[in-house]
């Protein structure tokens, strides 16, 4: 997060409205000036290393006076390129660093105004604290020492002259998809003045492997690999239209724009993401007779990727006591379906006493897709059997048992008579 570098400024952050949604109007916004110190190693090889210093980027005017004079100040003056229109959100939930940045040998004059070939480059980061954006802006300083220099000494409480000079951005830096799903990475640009000699390059990785999606240099007009449309690349609109998402979509997407002798890297996350599906094989009650069992299934579906949780609880109802987890629970195998999501059941042999009888039985599944676990639940009811059914279910055997008894017995005496005479 942001923070202050001194009090002063704090009246004038957002001119005077408190609580602003956006930053167009903001005259000053603190920062972190991420400064390179280059050192000799033990190796004898130099090594260079950061440190952060307070600081602060103003808008305004050449000539214009440090609103905060203890901080190191960035005034960024007036340009066509204003890094404030592309920010949402109110200065608390920003972040902000500004660095050094080696244009690696290549000298030569920015076709924009007023631009000279000894100028030193710096580059301004802007994130969102919840991921909303990432914009980055290079910012040019004339030194008034001529000659070409990559490295400037800059004061606690200088003020450094610069200007906006391009921008690029994109407000998906962050992505959760499911399967299945069309999705667009946003990658916009922009520079101070007209007809830029502008490539425009997006890459994939994943799991170790880089693959080019599509490229276009606008000195040759030639472009490669498809989802970004060329018309679209004139206003400054790089974004790229993705296929139907699959688990091979995931990893990061890089959008390259380099504007000699300038070149930015968004780097986009994709994750593919797809919640489960949760049943239970009984109802939201169920009722059982001392002495029976109950095989109770929780089934979790159709998620991904594979790691989940899934527990058993037990609770009396209405109570404020912590549920009880289960210890006797059985795990199916995963299982993997041709759409790429998975399965598995977490179940167990229900075989309740009396006093089991009034409690809460809640599967709780945990994944990453979820913002809080998914529970499913049923009330127990145990019951003893009916004693005066018991009674009923006895005599009515004894009556049956007699019957039978008494349709046999004549038959078996008569049987034995038959079989005496026959024996004289």
């Amino acid at each position: 997060m942001i923070t202050a570098s001194g009090g002063l400024f704090l009246a004038l952050l957002f001119s005077g409205v408190c609580g602003a949604q956006s930053v167009y109007d903001a005259q000053w916004l603190p920062c972190q000036f991420q400064d390179e110190k280059v050192q000799i190693n033990d190796e004898g090889h130099k090594e260079v290393k950061f440190h952060p210093r307070n600081a602060g980027l103003q808008f305004g005017n050449s000539g214009d006076s440090p609103i905060n004079p203890n901080a190191m100040t960035f005034l960024v003056t007036t340009s066509k390129v204003d890094m404030r229109r592309y920010v949402e959100g109110g200065e608390d939930s920003l972040e902000c660093e500004i660095q050094r940045y080696n244009t690696k040998g290549i000298v030569m004059r920015w076709p924009g105004m007023g631009a000279q070939e000894h100028d030193v480059w710096f580059i301004c980061i802007l994130r969102h604290s919840q991921g909303l954006f990432h914009l980055t802006t290079f910012l040019r300083h004339t030194p008034a020492q001529e000659g070409f220099q990559e490295r400037i000494e800059i004061g606690d409480r200088e003020l450094l002259t610069t200007s906006a000079v391009m921008v690029v951005l994109t407000r998906t830096p962050i992505i959760h998809v499911g399967l299945m799903k069309e999705q667009t990475l946003h990658c916009q640009f922009a520079v101070d003045h007209k007809q830029a000699s502008v490539t425009v390059e997006w890459t994939h990785q994943w799991r170790g492997e880089r693959t080019k999606l599509f490229g276009y240099s606008s000195r040759t007009g030639n472009s490669e690999g498809s989802g970004v449309s060329v018309k679209t690349l004139a206003a400054g609109d790089a974004s790229l239209k993705l296929p139907l998402t699959k688990q091979t979509s995931e990893g990061t997407y890089t959008c390259s724009v380099f504007i000699p002798p300038l070149h930015s890297n968004s780097d986009i996350v994709l994750n593919i993401q797809e919640a489960p599906r949760v049943t239970l094989n009984v109802g939201s009650t169920l009722s059982l007779t001392l002495g029976q069992e109950q095989k109770v299934v929780c089934d979790t579906q159709g998620y991904y990727p594979l790691d989940v949780t899934i527990e058993w609880l037990r609770e009396p109802v209405g109570s404020d006591l912590l549920p009880q987890v289960l210890k006797n629970i059985l795990y199916s195998s995963h299982r993997h379906h041709q759409d790429g999501t998975y399965s598995l059941s977490a179940f167990f042999l229900l075989q309740p006493g009396l006093e089991d009888s009034g409690y809460r039985y809640t599967c709780r599944v945990q994944h990453q897709s979820l913002r809080t676990p998914i529970r499913k639940s049923f009330t127990l009811i145990v019951t003893e059997q009916d004693s005066t059914l018991w009674y009923i279910s006895v005599f009515g055997f004894i009556i049956v048992m007699l019957g039978i008894l008494k349709w046999l017995l004549p038959q078996f005496i008569a049987a034995r008579r038959k079989a005496a005479r026959k024996s004289f």
